[in-house]
């Protein structure tokens, strides 16, 4: 496989690779990961999957070029992608994951940010070109011209059907689905480039100070939902949401719409891992519904 994947980054690169040496590095509970080097000390970072998981690399390669090109955040430089044997692979540039990650690095990540959400408009409405994939749970963006049933039939809708599937007890379920046009009343947000998966796991501070997100799960949605997910597995630095905004506030109505949003995360951890993630997203779901 390897012999493969090296003749692939060969071809994209046309810049002979000879593997060297190669690392496990921390690839996320999804994928394998690994840092690979050649004879010349070029260096590349490749998640291998099974074979059959291959359109979820080639979603995240395109999501990875898609923000690339508003050229308003770093992200890893995609290289190739294919099948080898029973595995398939994505290969991208090594970045360094290195930097202190103070305070003004953070605030520069959150100014970039917010110039990815604003330079990146979609005038298909809400969704994208393909599905694609949040961890390993597939995410449907077909177009859609309203941001409530986007949210509606695509997010929370297709979460809790899967999640009624797996075991999950969510008794008010389907009347916050019938809520969520009034929870979201008045919001009529712009179709923004989000990341889909900005969670700390997903960001970092490169070696020489420069930000970075990675891992993508991109579409066209409402921008704060790449900030609410930041504030649910403990928050990024203040100085994050101090530099976003500077470039693009947020308006009051978030700190209530951001319940909504996170709880689309949460059920999908309750559709990849079970445990308590039902529990909690049931408080939300009852913490919404006490705001009607």
């Amino acid at each position: 496989m390897w012999n493969e994947v090296s003749q692939h980054i060969s071809q994209a690169t046309g810049r002979t690779f000879e593997l060297s040496d190669r690392k496990t590095v921390g690839g996320g509970c999804i994928n394998q990961g690994f840092a690979i080097t050649s004879e010349s000390g070029d260096s590349y970072f490749i998640k291998l999957n099974s074979a059959g998981q291959l359109p979820m690399f080639e979603a995240e390669a395109l999501g990875l070029k898609q923000m690339a090109t508003a050229n308003a955040i770093r992200v890893p430089k995609p290289i190739c992608h294919g099948t080898a044997g029973s595995s398939c692979y994505i290969v991208m540039e090594y970045l360094d994951f290195g930097g202190r990650g103070d305070a003004q690095a953070w605030g520069e990540m959150g100014r970039q940010l917010a110039r990815l959400h604003r330079l990146a408009i979609s005038d298909k409405g809400f969704g994208w070109q393909r599905n694609n994939t949040i961890g390993s749970t597939p995410q449907i963006n077909d177009w859609t011209p309203s941001w409530t049933d986007f949210w509606v039939e695509h997010r929370i809708g297709y979460q809790l059907r899967l999640g009624n599937r797996k075991g999950g007890r969510f008794e008010q379920g389907d009347r916050l689905l019938d809520a969520i046009p009034q929870l979201l009343a008045g919001h009529a947000p712009e179709p923004s480039l989000v990341h889909g998966d900005l969670w700390s796991g997903n960001a970092a501070i490169l070696a020489d100070n420069t930000p970075s997100i990675f891992d993508p799960a991109a579409y066209y949605g409402d921008r704060e939902v790449d900030l609410a997910m930041t504030e649910l597995f403990g928050g990024f630095p203040p100085a994050f949401y101090q530099g976003y905004e500077a470039i693009w506030p947020l308006d009051g109505g978030y700190k209530a719409r951001k319940i909504l949003y996170n709880l689309y995360h949460i059920l999908n951890h309750f559709n990849l891992f079970g445990g308590s993630y039902d529990a909690q997203a049931n408080r939300m779901m009852a913490q919404l519904l006490a705001t009607l």
